[in-house]
């Protein structure tokens, strides 16, 4: 921390600077962002769009899945049948020597793609049985990989209505992929502070972030001293999170479409609303009751970057803001007030 101030106080998102680039995507959940400016979207075909930092893009991956070829999803069957079938490439992370991670939500596995598409398997099982929902992957900087699991309850959206709490989280270290904590409502990303002293992770229908302290070890890396982090309830769905380099912690708030900050005290900032404030309180008030429909769910998003899911530091100065999304075609994208949190990078 370099200063008393944070860079964050009074600081809102102008929506008249907010830019965009890419075109056509596909379900842009996951940003990794390069020093050039290279973008790295998930994309729903089944692989991932290769932005560069003049525009132009690439798809790489597997063949074309028609589900996302329109954004909009007439029905709530529509909406379901998209997000419950097929491959759906989700959290994305660098490999060591430059591939990339990718927690496969539909295939329900971590697979390793080069960045000519060639595809693999790394895991899908855990102590002999299948994962479950693979919704994030992590690489610290002792190379180790770490990956959350939403739920193994099948289709994942009756865990998304009802907070089941099965969720769980696993790293591989040693070629072996072993649960290191466990018990959460909906676990999406994860992320560490600067220092990896700390994993901060996001309760979706919690709704609110947990941190837990690394602890390493003679049998391996362990997470220990679990608490909450910030409110008990955030007034949405948190869904991504990413540190800037102050301490504060970003974090969209997926269909009510809002961005956020906590700070490093754990106090609650609003940035950006793009929610439709109707749609946002009904679908609040019917999670609350235990009556949420995939109906609701539909009705409740933004215009910017529909279903907010991600948020990612970028640029030669990571002070470039980009904004993931599940009904996106395009990546909205801001300057920050202060830069972001390096991530850990491949080595050339």
């Amino acid at each position: 921390m370099t200063s008393l101030t944070n860079p964050l106080d009074g600081f809102t998102v102008d929506r008249a600077q907010i830019r965009t680039i890419g075109h056509d995507l596909q379900r842009p959940e996951c940003i990794l962002a390069e020093p050039d400016g290279t973008l790295w979207s998930a994309d729903a075909r089944g692989g991932v769009m290769r932005i560069a930092a003049d525009g132009s893009q690439r798809f790489i991956g597997q063949r074309s899945d028609a589900r996302f070829e329109s954004a909009a999803a007439a029905t709530s069957d529509e909406l379901e049948h998209k997000f419950t079938t097929g491959t759906l490439p989700n959290g994305l992370a660098f490999a060591a020597n430059g591939d990339l991670l990718i927690s496969n939500f539909g295939t329900d596995c971590l697979e390793l793609m080069t960045r000519d598409g060639d595809t693999r398997t790394l895991v899908d099982q855990i102590d002999g049985q299948p994962i479950g929902k693979v919704n994030f992957v992590l690489r610290d900087s002792k190379d180790r990989v770490w990956i959350t699991v939403s739920t193994r309850v099948n289709p994942w959206t009756t865990a998304a209505s009802s907070r089941v709490r099965d969720g769980f989280i696993a790293v591989l270290e040693g070629g072996v992929l072993r649960v290191v904590a466990d018990g959460f409502f909906f676990t999406n990303e994860i992320r560490f502070d600067a220092r990896e002293e700390w994993l901060y992770i996001v309760e979706t229908t919690g709704p609110h972030i947990t941190r837990m302290r690394v602890q390493e070890g003679a049998g391996g890396v362990a997470l220990t001293d679990r608490e909450v982090f910030g409110p008990q309830r955030l007034g949405g769905f948190p869904d991504g999170i990413a540190f800037d380099s102050f301490g504060n912690l970003w974090c969209t708030l997926v269909m009510v479409d809002q961005l956020i900050a906590l700070t490093p005290q754990g106090d609650q900032r609003m940035l950006l609303d793009d929610g439709d404030p109707v749609a946002s309180q009904n679908l609040l008030d019917r999670m609350a009751a235990g009556t949420l429909t995939a109906d609701d769910m539909m009705k409740a998003r933004g215009t910017l970057a529909p279903w907010m899911a991600s948020v990612t530091f970028g640029g030669p100065d990571l002070r470039t803001v980009y904004i993931g999304s599940l009904m996106g075609t395009t990546i909205p994208y801001f300057r920050s007030p202060v830069a972001g949190l390096p991530m850990v990078h491949w080595r050339a």
